[in-house]
């Protein structure tokens, strides 16, 4: 029996954008929600309402839904850490605030927003932690919250199943993300006694899948390989010419060669630009540049 990795965008829509009593347990254990505001049942919100934010690639953010309350929940998973991830996250979230009042309606009728997060990548390396929740606090006085938006982030790679029989569903639901896949020979007896996750491992059986699937499947890993081989090579590529020319110089040089490659490779300005963590303008007059001088400008900035 062959598992699809439950992280992959069509494996994870699969499981928590077609099944909403998976996605509430899922949501219930990863969310940091008083057990008096457990979500009791809820809907998918239809993809028309998504906030339109610039788009990077192999990223899930239409998992979308509302629960009885009118709380809403957005849950993305994110294989490539970029600083402008969490400010895409925060812009993401807030317009979904602020669209849920019409013209002319009262500002009582808000509901709050909860992001939750799925990170395939470490991003606070000099923490061990791996569950980071954001909340508005008085800067002083922290159980003093403006309420309307929370943020969940979760670094997988650091994650680590620990014994917490209070927290014994969010353990099981992040080793069913962090430990089914294409290596699993088997699955633990742990994942399968508990009905939920038993259920959406089921659903990532690779029988269950078509040959359209399964080819969108391998693509959306291609692309995800990419993508962190060319970052890979433009942070050695800017540290060694950081190296041989003067740290800043060397950084400027490693950054064109990185974006001319990119954009070579068919990433989009805004894409290049998210990654490399560089205003899209730059991107812009980079590739004016290429497209000018074409491999004069890579000679250029190769030198």
């Amino acid at each position: 029996m062959r598992y699809l990795d439950p992280k992959n965008d069509l494996t994870f829509k699969k499981v928590f954008g077609q099944h909403p009593h998976l996605l509430k347990s899922f949501l219930n254990a990863l969310l940091p929600l008083e057990p008096d505001a457990q979500i009791e049942e809820l809907e998918y919100l239809p993809s028309e309402l998504v906030p339109e934010i610039p788009e990077v690639r192999n990223s899930i953010v239409d998992v979308r839904c509302v629960d009885q309350k009118k709380r809403q929940f957005i849950v993305e998973m994110q294989m490539l850490w970029t600083d402008s991830f969490m400010n895409r996250v925060l812009f993401n979230a807030s317009k979904a605030y602020v669209k849920q009042l019409k013209t002319g309606q009262e500002y009582h009728l808000l509901q709050p927003v909860y992001s939750l997060n799925l990170v395939d990548d470490t991003f606070i390396k000099d923490s061990p932690e791996w569950y980071h929740h954001y909340r508005i606090v008085h800067a002083l006085d922290t159980d003093r919250q403006i309420e309307g938006l929370e943020f969940v982030f979760v670094e997988l790679p650091k994650f680590r199943p620990q014994t917490m029989p209070e927290k014994r569903l969010q353990v099981l639901w992040l080793r069913y993300l962090t430990e089914v896949g294409e290596k699993s020979a088997e699955v633990s007896g742990d994942l399968l006694a508990q009905q939920e996750v038993r259920e959406a491992v089921e659903y990532v059986k690779e029988s269950g899948f078509s040959e359209g699937e399964l080819a969108a499947y391998d693509k959306y890993w291609d692309g995800v390989s990419v993508e962190r081989t060319l970052l890979a090579d433009a942070i050695a590529e800017g540290e060694a010419k950081g190296r041989t020319e003067g740290r800043a110089e060397g950084k400027l040089l490693g950054q064109q060669v990185a974006v001319l490659k990119m954009l070579r490779k068919g990433l989009g300005v805004q894409e290049v630009a998210d990654l490399l963590e560089i205003e899209a303008e730059e991107v812009l007059r980079l590739s004016r540049l290429l497209a000018e001088f074409g491999p004069a400008a890579e000679e250029h900035c190769a030198l």
